[in-house]
């Protein structure tokens, strides 16, 4: 194949379903893996909030997949987010094409009466042409009235064409021909994908399986290439030509070149608000570009993986070097960091082993102790927290840097959007910074534990009027997707704080020069106004 010229738009292809569970993953990951085993450099990218399938996308392409999400970073947050996830791609080559894998149907989202936060909204900003992916079994004529109901829905979209999945022998694909000819000629055939069982993907209680859980991924990728390309041949198409759509239809205003700011905005002094110059000074070395890189540990394994690439991305623009370490196989952790970040993950499943690793246990507790910044979102905060009680009623100490524990839950605890305020000055920023995130977990704090808590708060504060109340322990208050309020979320105590949101710094890319200049401080700036006197 080859590898079409940049001096034009890069190519962009949407791959969206027609709802969720239609084989829309498996599909874009099998054109993903066509087009790389090709030679082509293809960047991945995901609409909505999902972290499993980019890590799916990575292991295809050997370059990161990017989150675009409408409701958490707005419109044109997504056109910087597609942006910026092409020039941070740019070390692994310049790409060929974009593949952005749709979230649901190609029109869910937040809202049922408007297309944010939706596959829709994303290929309406970047201008990019869908490939829609239908699930036809136990359907034919029918699969032309689909299809022709998604091409009119909003004629704003421009369609690439559809490929239909799950399709049986010979006589369906004739059926399926002749009834998309007739009643959708606007839409071209591209592909009529076999079923076949042995493609399916894993799953578990936060969705599809990761990539380094499967032995056998080099030889899946190639069977997904295969199936693939049968199913465009069978349509009468080839890559060449998918390839040369996608190209034809390419945005006319390059995304990528669009004049931005790429890196994080000028920020405020927020550090005012903490009661010490240290942030400012540091702030102030930062904005000023001096050569000093401040490190931040950030936790990177089995356990913990569920970071999305433009926090890391605007940490870096902001002047962090990231430092990665494993809570599960470290035994210390890396020299010479300002902070700590613990992304969330899949802690439950490695709880026993986390438990057995005393000493990068020991070194959390010590560098929470010095006063730095630390924070722990889902996974993370659940290490941070005295225990981890598995499905199957076990505890497992962990860290105990935060005074609560949390038990497993056959059902699902939590699941939406959320945008988060907080409620005092933090590593975040001043008291009143709002960020937005996504919440999607299956624990919950340990009633027992909480409630012992709330008690001893109570105590302190009658018998030290300087104590807070309970509600202190939280580190922000939450809406949901649609305004409505959910009350206070979250622990802190010191300088360390734990969420079960996930946060998107391109929500509020302000929040990520705030975190990096509190880690740069050169002395502990939470004792005061965060620590003892916030949190009991």
């Amino acid at each position: 194949m080859t590898r079409p010229a940049r001096s034009a738009p890069l190519p962009v292809l949407v791959v969206a379903g027609t709802h969720s569970g239609c084989g829309k993953t498996t599909a874009a990951l099998a054109l993903m893996a066509a087009l790389t085993r090709r030679g082509l450099r293809v960047q991945p990218m995901k609409a909505g909030p999902d972290y499993i399938d980019p890590g799916l996308h990575a292991a295809v392409t050997g370059r990161p997949g990017w989150n675009l999400d409408g409701w958490m970073c707005g419109p044109e947050g997504v056109r910087r987010s597609f942006a910026r996830a092409v020039r941070a791609g740019e070390p692994h080559g310049t790409p060929d094409i974009a593949i952005i894998e749709g979230v649901m149907g190609l029109h869910d989202g937040a809202s049922g009466d408007g297309p944010s936060g939706s596959t829709a909204e994303v290929a309406a900003l970047l201008h990019a042409p869908v490939l829609l992916v239908a699930d036809v079994r136990g359907m034919s004529r029918s699969a032309a009235a689909l299809v022709g109901g998604y091409a009119r829905f909003d004629p704003a979209l421009r369609f690439a064409g559809v490929v239909c999945n799950r399709v049986g022998g010979p006589g369906h694909r004739d059926l399926l021909r002749g009834a998309l000819a007739a009643h959708c000629p606007d839409i071209p055939l591209l592909g009529l994908l076999p079923r076949d069982a042995t493609l399916g993907l894993p799953s578990r209680h936060l969705g599809l399986a990761q990539a380094h859980e499967h032995a056998a991924w080099p030889e899946l990728s190639a069977r997904l290439a295969d199936w693939f390309e049968a199913g465009l041949d069978a349509a009468g198409q080839s890559l060449d030509g998918l390839l040369a759509r996608c190209a034809a239809m390419a945005p006319a205003d390059d995304m990528v070149a669009t004049p931005e700011d790429l890196a994080t905005p000028a920020s405020g002094n927020h550090a005012a608000t903490v009661g010490t110059a240290a942030v400012p000074r540091a702030a102030k070395q930062l904005s000023e570009g001096a050569p000093r890189r401040i490190r931040i540990g950030i936790a990177r394994d089995a356990a913990f993986s569920f970071l999305y690439p433009e926090n890391l991305f605007l940490l870096e623009a902001a002047g962090a070097e990231p430092a990665f370490f494993s809570p599960l196989s470290d035994a210390a952790l890396p020299p010479d960091i300002g902070g700590l970040l613990l992304p969330g993950g899949y802690p439950e499943l490695h709880a026993a082993r986390l438990a057995a690793n005393a000493p990068m246990l020991a070194a959390v507790r010590a560098f929470a102790a010095l006063g730095r910044p630390v924070h722990g979102e889902c996974g993370g905060f659940m290490y941070l927290m005295r225990s981890i009680t598995d499905a199957e009623g076990t505890p497992h100490a962990m860290t105990g840097c935060l005074p609560a524990a949390c038990r497993m839950d056959a059902r699902l605890r939590a699941l939406g959007y959320r945008e988060a305020e907080t409620l005092r000055p933090s590593p975040f920023g001043p008291a009143g910074t709002v960020l937005r995130g996504h919440e999607f977990h299956y624990s919950h704090l340990d009633p027992a534990v909480t409630a012992g808590l709330a008690g001893a708060a109570e105590t302190a504060k009658a018998a030290e009027a300087a104590r807070p109340a309970p509600s202190a322990l939280s580190v922000w208050t939450l809406r949901d997707r649609n305004g409505a309020p959910l009350g206070r979320e979250g622990v802190c105590a010191g300088s360390v704080s734990g969420s079960y949101v996930h946060l998107h710094f391109g929500s509020n890319p302000a929040v990520a020069r705030a975190f990096v200049a509190a880690c740069a401080a050169p002395d502990p700036i939470f004792d005061a106004a965060y620590g003892d006197s916030a949190c009991p």
